[in-house]
């Protein structure tokens, strides 16, 4: 099964010994949608357990242009591509902690962003509003069919359902 990300390391990667799960493609549209879950995820911080916020990755879709390069990276290792902490320190050669100190202040300023924009709460009620729409829809057309079986609204009840469709998949 292909998923459209190419896991084949770049010659100049390859060269510097780059691990391999950070040569992986980056596929955005993989976020998208995702609802605000958490997952207890041990990243090896003083063997405790931390909370690993996938909305993030959500948020990183929308705003992720405004971050700097290395924040960015680093928010992608940790939500995308699930590297620890250790693993993104040993890449970057850095402490864990200053990963970790990066990966906070990123969600913070994304967290921030969406705080103020509210995009990705826009963007996820728009998406609920559609799919409510489509459903509608899909019950005037079944109504139509029992009842009176109108060709016009039949066609107007596929026309708002295909629509609501593309704006969704857009």
């Amino acid at each position: 099964m292909s998923t459209g990300l190419s896991t084949e390391i770049p010659e100049k990667q390859r060269k510097k010994g780059v691990d391999k799960r950070r040569a992986i493609g980056y596929n955005p549209s993989c976020a998208l949608g995702v609802k605000k879950m958490t997952l207890q995820a041990n990243v090896g911080w003083g063997g405790k357990a931390m909370a690993k916020d996938y909305s993030i990755a959500l948020l990183l879709d929308f705003y992720g242009e405004l971050l700097t390069e290395k924040q960015r990276e680093f928010l992608e290792y940790y939500y995308n591509e699930d590297l620890s902490l250790a693993e993104i320190a040993g890449n970057e050669g850095i402490s864990r902690q200053g990963v970790r100190d990066a990966i906070k202040r990123a969600e913070k300023q994304l967290l921030g962003m969406e705080e103020s924009l509210s995009l990705a709460r826009r963007f996820g009620d728009m998406k609920s509003g559609l799919e409510e729409i489509i459903a509608c829809a899909r019950e005037v057309h079944e109504q139509n069919k029992r009842c009176g079986l109108s060709r016009e609204i039949n066609e107007a009840a596929a026309q708002i359902s295909a629509t609501a469709e593309r704006l969704i998949n857009a």
